[in-house]
């Protein structure tokens, strides 16, 4: 059996499924995906990494609360969890009516990257032979170059695959370039929703 580690890019993959099936808030158990995916390509799971952006109770107190909850739980079921604040910026977005309008807008700084540095730093340590990475981010598709180089340099099989919903409203419909694409539809992710919603309060 291949040893894998699931790296879940937390806010990309939520865009993902928002897009794919319509749920309004990451209601996806990692744990529950990563094991799903795991068996079904007959890897043994070994960790579960995940990553992503918070923003600060000052500016959204109820998704703050959220994603502390949810991170605290994920915590103690042992997996290993990475955040940041989110950093807000003015963003000018086009209305359908052809005006424009100025929204704050959150956005992720060093997330991809800790990713990154994780799966490759791995990969040199030899602590997996599969690093399945939950996202559609192709700024990790350097990731796989690097872990490439490193198999033919420790002389071992590595190999790196993307994740993702599939579905008939997904218009990008890409993994990770240079990556094995693994797509799931709703009816496995819906065997992998999380039964406690950490959303508390609906806002």
């Amino acid at each position: 059996m291949k040893k894998a580690v699931a790296f879940f890019d937390g806010q990309n993959l939520f865009y993902a499924v928002k897009t794919a099936f319509g749920y309004s808030y990451p209601n996806y158990d990692p744990i529950a995906l990563a094991k799903m995916v795991s068996k079904a390509n007959n890897w043994e799971l070994s960790e579960i990494y995940f990553y992503t952006g918070i923003p600060s109770i000052e500016d959204a107190p109820f998704w703050h609360n959220f994603w502390s909850r949810k991170l605290a739980f994920l915590g103690s079921r042992g997996v290993r969890c990475y955040s940041r604040h989110l950093k807000y910026r003015n963003q000018t977005v086009q209305l359908p009516n052809g005006n424009s309008t100025t929204v704050l807008v959150g956005q992720e700084k060093g997330i991809d990257i800790r990713l990154a540095l994780d799966v490759v730093r791995m990969a040199r340590a030899n602590e997996f032979d599969v690093a399945v990475i939950f996202s559609q981010d192709q700024d990790l598709s350097e990731v796989a170059d690097e872990v490439r180089s490193i198999a033919k340099d420790q002389g071992r099989w590595i190999k790196v695959a993307s994740a993702f919903p599939s579905s008939p409203t997904m218009a990008n419909t890409r993994g990770i370039n240079k990556t094995d694409w693994l797509r799931f539809s709703r009816a496995e992710y819906e065997q992998c929703i999380d039964p406690t919603d950490y959303r508390g309060a609906k806002p």
